[in-house]
């Protein structure tokens, strides 16, 4: 049949619909667009499209327009593609009938169908395979016409086209938005990684997992519970949540115990009625939708990561979300028991550290302290036996004499334990003083300090980052002094506009590659006060280019009042 038997608005409704349904890119807006076109251009009353099922045997779903909800109530089962319809499957082309019950195929219509006599049914061809069918009876006016066959047939080469378009549009947007997810995953991944790398603590390592495990699923809200014991422990939370930081549950009386228990994950679609302990009670209100997944590390369930409604919506999470929380939850897992580990060393090298630093003073006290009390004592009772006057007398001054040195040992000892300028006069006094003393050391030290200056009515920093800065150059000096070998060394500290502590100890001395062995020059505490105060720490160094030591400190705190207010906090 030539397309010269349609007429120029048939043809002009087809290129129309022809356009519009390629720039279509719904699959169930495309077939709606078809029936209700079929319907127009031919006059049928009724039109219906059937899917094939995956074998192309029968229909696997059939889409009908025209019937009011009472009369498809009355059909009830829908067709699955036998007697008239089965035509069009067994052999995919058009058939076009005034009476489509004489066909032999025919098996009738069931009760409560609606009467039927014209029938036109045209296969949709997707890439030479039949999809499905398209079915129109009823035409208003009589029969259907060879030019209405040419015109649906046409509408279903559209039809196969855009349904084509739209469904490899839709595979390709799912793959995209699965890609984004596996790129955000990947991107969570790395942050957490990143984190331990840069030798995060573990409260920052729990703040960012769940912040990006609440991004990573659209949720409301996010929470990790760690075990300690026979009880989950509520450590971090992100999003809109109360905060209960350090709440206690017991494993065997909650739904997250439960779920860490088993090892599986588990979606909840009513938070009121599953969940054992109320949301609310673990800062997380009006919660409707929940996703648990357990974090396990080395066949260890370390904790659980709780989602709270999915989306503004505060919908239910797919399967999908289940599947990006369990594996970020591997990430996140391992990324904890690092900042454990982590954490479990800087504790036993700060133990370490403490103790050497005792022993030191412990040595200082008995080799010149002690030392020169006991001399004084044998010189004292040595003059008792004598007894004689100008004995006496020269006993005595010498005595004078190394009570004086004793009283020196002391006061330097108790300096470097806790200065009292530090307290009284602030940071820049105190190391002042520091800087003063060491330069008795037979080396040159040379001092820039910009500092706040409390005698001139400025605002000191906070009494613990005065503490952080003092020890650190301190510890720096004690170094230079005692392994540089060095003739000079520059103490540089100043506040920054960036409101950070820059500090700088260098000296021209020999380096740690002549020095030998680091690890006991007191590095080691010099970088737990540099973590502990939230900063960073730069070291170079080189045999015979001398050392350079920079810490920068963020100087977060200020306090206000005297020196006094200080000393008092």
């Amino acid at each position: 049949m030539a397309i010269a038997s349609l007429d120029q608005q048939q043809i002009r409704r087809l290129l129309d619909l022809g356009r519009g349904l390629v720039a279509t890119l719904d699959v169930e807006q495309v077939l709606d667009e078809i029936l209700q076109a079929a319907r127009e251009i031919t006059g049928a009353r009724y039109a219906a499209l059937g899917v094939l099922n995956e074998r192309r045997t029968e229909l696997g779903r059939f889409i009908a327009v025209g019937f009011n909800q009472g009369t498809r109530d009355a059909i009830g089962h829908l067709p699955h593609g036998r007697g008239v319809l089965g035509v069009l499957i067994d052999d995919p082309q058009p058939l076009r009938m005034g009476k489509v019950g004489s066909h032999p195929q025919s098996y009738g219509f069931p009760d409560g169908h609606p009467p039927m006599d014209s029938f036109l049914g045209v296969p949709i061809l997707i890439r030479g395979e039949p999809w499905g069918n398209l079915y129109l009876t009823e035409k208003q006016g009589g029969e259907f016409t060879p030019a209405d066959e040419e015109a649906v047939m046409i509408l279903a080469d559209w039809a196969a086209t855009a349904i084509d378009n739209a469904r490899l549009y839709e595979t390709s947007e799912q793959r995209r938005v699965e890609l984004e997810r596996a790129v955000r995953g990947l991107e969570a991944t790395r942050d957490v990684a990143t984190a331990i790398g840069a030798d995060t603590g573990l409260e920052r390592v729990l703040e960012l997992i769940v912040k990006r495990a609440r991004a990573l699923v659209n949720a409301n809200a996010v929470l990790i519970m760690l075990r300690d014991g026979d009880e989950l422990v509520l450590a971090a939370g992100a999003g809109h949540v109360i905060d209960v930081h350090g709440l206690r549950i017991p494993i065997d009386k909650s739904t997250s115990g439960q779920v860490l228990e088993r090892g599986q994950a588990e979606r909840i679609s009513d938070v009121a009625t599953r969940l054992r302990i109320a949301a609310a009670d673990l800062g997380v209100p009006d919660a409707h939708t929940a996703l648990l997944v357990p974090m396990a590390h080395r066949g260890e369930t370390l904790g659980i990561l709780a989602a709270f409604d999915h989306g503004p919506e505060h919908g239910a999470f797919s399967e999908d979300d289940e599947q990006l929380l369990r594996t970020f939850a591997v990430t996140g897992a391992n990324a904890v028991a690092m900042a454990r580990s982590v954490e479990s060393d800087r504790l036993r090298s700060a133990l370490a550290a403490a103790d050497a630093e005792r022993r030191r003073w412990a040595r200082e006290l008995h080799d010149e302290t002690l030392q020169g009390l006991g001399g004084l004592r044998v010189l004292l009772a040595s003059v008792l036996q004598r007894g004689s006057a100008t004995e006496n007398e020269t006993a005595m001054r010498q005595a004078i004499e190394d009570i004086e040195t004793a009283i020196g040992n002391l006061r330097a000892i108790i300096t470097d334990l806790r200065p009292a300028a530090l307290d009284d006069l602030g940071l820049r006094a105190a190391l002042s003083a520091l800087i003063e003393r060491r330069g008795r050391d037979d080396i040159t030290v040379l001092s820039e300090l910009k500092l706040p200056d409390p005698r001139a009515g400025q605002t000191r920093l906070s009494p613990e980052l005065e503490t952080t800065v003092y020890r650190l150059v301190q510890e720096a000096l004690t170094n230079v002094v005692k392994h540089a070998r060095a003739g000079t060394v520059w103490v540089t500290v100043t506040v920054t506009e960036a409101d950070d502590v820059a500090i700088e100890v260098r000296d021209d001395g020999v380096g740690f590659a002549a020095q030998g062995p680091t690890s006991g020059f007191g590095l080691a505490g010099i970088r737990e006060r540099v973590y502990l105060a939230g900063g960073t720490l730069e070291i170079e160094t080189g045999a015979g280019t001398g050392t350079s030591l920079r810490a920068r400190l963020p100087a977060r705190a200020r306090s206000e009042g005297s020196g006094a207010q200080q000393a008092a906090s």
